[in-house]
Order: structure tokens, then sequence, then C-alpha cells
């Protein structure tokens, strides 16, 4: 059985541009095999210019790196289409692609690409289909259960890789609504990037002051976070090729060295699953990965 890489997903929240240089300034450093970059949100989140983008991606690929360069998961406009089609077009890095236009436009050029977390893949025909279009990679929808991979993993075309969403808060949906400025009485049109306000997205709880959701602009998450790291030994038996880690706003460098040490098995302890656990913002959960409610927990403890 052959270990899974590591690979960092993109940040799903709006962060200033010096809290994104220098955040990617120390992703360069920590044992990533893949980093995921670009705003997959809010095409209005604008820290960064397109070629600043490309800057930090040479940046990660001289450290080593593998860089995949992620589109918006909603196109609503035509803005928004020429930003994709800059993406897609560029020659010197991989494309995820989370829209069906950018499958479109990548496959027209005969371009391999990552189907990220935001195209639906639920069974290995498409999965073959979207593989002779230049598939190279997809994430493994989020809500589907362990039994559903092992089924698409048994048909899975030769040459693709897997990837599955191991640790972070889940991306559930996107709207074309604004619920961070619908909170704060403000047409979508004048935001005031009031999302620039929460790193890590507004808390919404249940009338029972549980944690529910996270509200992230255009975006809905989870309130708890996913961790299959524990299915570890089970992941590599379905043959998963890369672990992905979702950017949180602290200890995501914590993160991913104690995950790292746990894929290695070099000094890994029963201590570090459980400091793994308490990294985790708002909690853990794994429901969806054992077929059951995505909020809950179903694994048993690190200890």
């Amino acid at each position: 059985m052959m270990t899974p890489k590591l690979s960092l997903g993109p940040v799903l929240y709006y962060w200033s541009r010096e809290d994104l240089f220098a955040f990617y300034d120390q992703v360069a450093g920590w044992p990533l095999d893949s980093v995921s970059l670009g705003e997959v949100v809010c095409s209005k989140r604008r820290s960064l210019k397109f070629e600043e983008w490309l800057e930090i991606a040479e940046r990660l690929r001289q450290a080593g790196k593998e860089v995949v360069l992620s589109t918006l998961a909603l196109i609503e406009a035509e803005s928004e289409l020429k930003t994709l089609k800059r993406i897609c077009d560029n020659q010197d890095f991989l494309v995820e692609a989370n829209d069906m236009a950018a499958v479109h436009r990548l496959a027209k050029q005969g371009q391999p690409f990552v189907a990220g977390p935001g195209l639906n893949i639920y069974n290995a025909r498409t999965l073959a289909l979207l593989a002779r279009k230049g598939l190279r990679r997809w994430v493994f929808p989020l809500e589907l259960a362990r039994d559903s991979l092992a089924e698409i993993q048994a048909e899975r075309p030769a040459g693709v890789e897997t990837e599955i969403f191991a640790y972070g808060r889940l991306p559930l949906t996107l709207s074309a609504r604004c619920f961070t400025a619908r909170a704060h009485n403000l047409p979508k049109d004048d935001c005031q990037f009031r999302c620039l306000d929460y790193p890590e997205g507004m808390l919404l709880s249940t009338r029972e002051h549980q944690p529910f959701l996270i509200i992230n602009g255009i975006q809905t998450l989870s309130a708890k976070t996913c961790n299959l790291i524990p299915q570890l030994a089970d992941l590599r038996r379905l043959g998963v090729d890369h672990l992905r880690i979702s950017p949180q706003a602290r200890n995501t460098g914590q993160v991913v060295e104690l995950i790292a040490r746990q894929l290695s098995g070099e000094g890994a302890t029963p201590q570090d699953r459980l400091a793994l656990e308490k990294l985790a913002p708002g909690g853990v959960c794994d429901g969806y990965w054992f077929g059951g409610a995505g909020m809950a927990r179903l694994g048993p403890p690190p200890l």
C-alpha cells in the first residue's frame, strides 16, 4: 500500500494581502507535496492580483511543491469568466476546475486538470468520462461515504489519482446570495468586504446554542472540522493518493506537521492524534465517511 501524499487546499476565507503572503511564506517550508492556490468562493475578494498568485505559485514550486491553480466554483458574471480563462490559459501550472466551464475550456485546449470539490463526481462512469477529457486527479465528494469510494476506486481509470478532503471545515454549498452581507443588513453589491472581519467565517448556532454552520460570504461550511486522519489505514487500503488539508486562520502549520508525522510513521503517537483533534475548530466530525449525518462523530476517539 502506498502512502498518500499531503496536499493543501485553497484558502476558503477572505484574508488580507499581507496575511496571504505571510501564510504562503510559511507554507513553503511545510512538509507538503501539493498546494492549491486562488480564490474559489467570491470574485469580489481581490486581495491578490492574478500576477501575485502566480508569483506565490513560482515561489512554492521552487520550494519543491506541486502547485495547482484553483478556479471559482460559481460563475455569475462575464468578468468572472474572463478570470477563469486567464487561469485555464496559463502554461505553467496545473488547474483545479471547480465548475464545468473550466472543464470545457481545459478539455478544449487538451490541458490536464484536477476536478475540485466544486464538481460532482458520484460514480465511475462520470469519472471515466472526465478522464477522457483530460482529468488527472479528482477530489472525492465530501458528502459521500467510504463504501461509495470503494465502488468508484474499483473502476477508476488508469492514470487518475484520488484525493480526499481529510482535514478541515467542510465546504457544503454556495449561493448567489451573500449571507455575510445580509447578516450586516447590507446588499451583496455593497458588502463593504465584511468577510475580512471573519478570518474563519461567521459561526451560526442553533436556538439551543449548538454550533451548526459557518457563514463565509456566499459559502456555507460545517461548524465542526472533518478529521479522517484516524481512518488512515483504510484510506491506504482504498488506494487514496492525496489527503487534503483545508487552511484555517490559526495552527495550520501544526496540523500539517502532525499529519505528516502520522503519514511517515516516524514519531507518531496517540498524543499526536489527540493534539490534532484539539486544533480542530468547532470540534471533530466524520459522519459522511461512515454514511451518517455529516456533523456526527461516528469513528472512535484517538485515545
